[in-house]
């Protein structure tokens, strides 16, 4: 599977996308990670090896805890890959934009379904 793929696999659970969030804020261990979710620690520890393989988190080895950060390099390419499409999206706006003009300058209005 490709690097992008990954990514949105990792992304297309609403725990995992949780867990990014959570590690926006500052590193923690998989305990602190697991204490708001109504699922088992071993759970979340699956939850990690995804966002890991994806590359999203990285986990560091601190003493006797292992903390776990966020890694949002993988994001950007996600972006990159997005803004193609924005681009897309900003040139049918602007043809739509032309095409209400021109039907305020004949005096004709589109009419409603």
């Amino acid at each position: 599977m490709d690097r992008l793929s990954e990514v949105f696999s990792a992304l297309a659970d609403p725990t995992r996308r949780a867990i990014l969030a959570r590690l926006a804020e500052g590193e923690a261990t998989v305990n602190q990670i697991a204490e708001p979710f109504p699922i088992s620690l071993q759970a979340v520890s699956k939850h990690l090896k995804v966002l890991e393989r994806a590359g999203l988190i990285t986990r560091g080895r601190e003493a006797q805890w292992r903390p776990c950060r966020l890694d949002a390099e993988p994001l950007r390419e996600v972006a990159d890959w997005i803004a193609g499409y924005q681009r897309f999206w900003e040139q049918r706006y602007d043809r739509l934009g032309e095409y209400l003009r021109q039907l305020q300058s004949d005096g004709t209005r589109p009419t409603e379904e």
